[in-house]
């Protein structure tokens, strides 16, 4: 069987900001389960998890979970309390996607809302203020090699069901990203060479995460140069720890190894059908992904059509 490896999660970098801090083991779990629930519309139930967690962790939260806790109020009909989770992230400056939330389907309830134009400038005004910082011209240069690394990629799951993996139309649209691949990593690797790793302070997320893509993409010998790069700046709390996963993920199926936290997805060219790789201590797999962030396994794995059952030890 061929294996085509797939990376699932930042193809909606927009939804969440950037993860940098690890939340306790209950926390996530009840973060996960929230965002599980708002999956199959169920809002309510998804909202009132979200306080559970923020509770279980003495009211601390990520900005992405607040954000998304007040996308469930408000698709809940609960509006203040949607407001409460955005003010506060705006009125601490953590909030700076003023693209998105301006944009979001789910907070549209809120639009007629007389709070809603002061969350707006409050989120502008974080948005100016964070570019400020940004190094401008790394930051321009990163969001182009992000949006050519995933142009191609965004069409593969549809020409693959339409054409097959085989077919001529695949291996038209694998070459042409693999030419941007190769242009993309030169230039990649010319940033970190001269800056090192760059967080979200001084490319915005959209950077960070190209970086991490770019290196993801490339051949084993640019993962094991890169991956104690990006673990240390998982630490510095430049990278992301559930993107660092992934690359370690990659990195250990390469080695001859099992992955650690059940990334790495292969494709079964002669069904069409997605598989889960091998997975090391595999009862144990969503205990390790909630340390870093990421969705239980059987969530993750309906994304490719995979019906996953957690083994029992």
């Amino acid at each position: 069987m061929k294996n085509l490896v797939l990376l699932m999660g930042c193809l909606f970098l927009f939804k969440i900001s950037t993860a940098q801090v690890v939340f306790p083991p209950q926390y996530m779990l009840l973060v996960q389960k929230a965002d599980s629930l708002y999956n199959v519309k169920a809002y309510k139930q998804s909202a009132f998890t979200y306080s559970e967690a923020f509770k279980s962790n003495g009211w601390k939260a990520k900005t992405d979970d607040r954000y998304n806790a007040a996308c469930s109020w408000s698709l809940a009909g609960y509006p203040d309390s949607a407001f409460s989770n955005l003010m506060l992230i705006a009125n601490n400056g953590t909030y700076t996607n003023y693209g998105h939330i301006t944009k979001d389907a789910d907070l549209i309830p809120l639009h007629n809302d007389s709070k809603w134009p002061a969350l707006i400038k409050l989120v502008k005004a974080n948005k100016d203020n964070a570019e400020a910082h940004y190094n401008k011209p790394v930051y321009a240069e990163l969001k182009q090699i992000y949006e050519d690394d995933q142009s191609g990629r965004v069409k593969m799951d549809s020409v693959i069901k339409k054409y097959g993996y085989d077919s001529k139309e695949m291996k038209s649209l694998s070459a042409e990203i693999g030419k941007k691949d190769s242009i993309d990593l030169i230039k990649t690797e010319n940033i970190l060479d001269k800056y090192g790793w760059l967080g979200p302070d001084q490319v915005g997320d959209i950077g960070t995460v190209a970086e991490f893509l770019v290196i993801q993409h490339a051949e084993q010998p640019i993962h094991e140069k890169y991956l104690p790069i990006m673990r240390q700046a998982v630490k510095e709390g430049k990278a992301r720890p559930d993107d660092l996963a992934l690359l370690e993920d990659r990195t250990a199926l390469e080695e001859g190894k099992k992955q650690i936290y059940g990334s790495q997805v292969g494709l079964d060219t002669k069904t069409n059908k997605y598989y889960l790789r091998p997975i090391e201590d595999e009862p144990n797999v969503n205990k390790r992904r909630a340390t870093v962030g990421l969705m239980p396994l059987e969530e993750y794995a309906k994304l490719f059509g995979i019906d996953y059952k957690l083994p029992k030890e």
